[in-house]
């Protein structure tokens, strides 16, 4: 049956993906690295205050990054703390997917009433077979539902998920395309809402995650150290910067 051939080319990749990070997750000689929270509150108490909600998976949870101040969340809130009283609240769980932030995460940050929310979810669903047109569908309505409490809402995209050591080299093949589909799509969805920044994952200053990966990544080869948390702050600063900026912006216009 030619057509049943035709249909079934497409999801060979999905399957073969699907069966490496499997059996990648479950390697008996590598760690498992465990899940943590960022949220605190950062800066001089008299400060204007500036509430800042996290959406997403591992990439705001920080498995393993010590100190955990070294994390990108509480790096970003550590550059605004001089002048404001920033008070991070995180509703992250690792392993989500961006169903999963729609059905559990979503309600939990609006719930908070937030300044700014940043949202980062993409790579597992990337990674474990989802469409990319369900993603789309899913990431628009996060976006939909958080930017109608919110002007202030900064988003990041999919990194090159090919240069994650711990994955097979067919795997890191796949994941390197799977990750420029879902980050264009991301893309898509963030230019329907004026409200969102995205970031920039595709840039030269991501390099070190396939040249310098033994210094990026954590001893899971899986989630990005330390030292790759530096990566994923300078990706994010100038969108909260802008955010930010934005903000202050609007509230000199209200007052005057």
């Amino acid at each position: 049956m030619p057509h049943l051939r035709a249909m079934a080319r497409p999801l060979w990749p999905l399957a073969v993906l699907a069966a490496q990070v499997y059996r990648a997750g479950h390697r008996s000689d590598l760690p498992s690295l465990s899940n943590q929270d960022p949220s605190g509150v950062f800066g001089n108490p008299m400060a204007p205050q500036l509430s800042i909600a996290l959406l997403g998976d591992s990439t705001v949870t920080s498995p393993g990054v010590k100190p955990l101040d070294a994390c990108w969340p509480r790096a970003i809130a550590f550059s605004l703390s001089d002048r404001y009283r920033v008070e991070l609240h995180s509703v992250a769980v690792g392993g989500s997917k961006a169903r999963d932030v729609l059905a559990r995460q979503v309600g939990a940050a609006t719930a908070l009433q937030p300044d700014i929310y940043i949202v980062s979810v993409g790579g597992n669903d990337a990674l474990r077979g989802t469409p990319v047109a369900r993603f789309e569908q899913e990431y628009d309505a996060i976006l939909g539902r958080l930017t109608s409490c919110s002007d202030y809402v900064a988003v990041s995209g999919v990194g090159d998920l090919g240069s994650i050591p711990r994955l097979p080299a067919l795997a890191r093949a796949i994941s390197r395309n799977r990750a420029r589909a879902f980050d264009r799509a991301i893309r898509r969805v963030a230019r329907l809402y004026p409200q969102v920044v995205k970031t920039d994952t595709w840039s030269p200053g991501w390099d070190e995650f396939n040249t310098n990966p033994e210094a990026i990544f954590g001893a899971d080869q899986f989630h990005a150290s330390a030292y790759g948390h530096r990566v994923y702050t300078a990706a994010m600063q100038p969108a909260i910067d802008e955010l930010v900026g934005r903000m202050e912006a609007d509230a000199r216009r209200d007052l005057g």
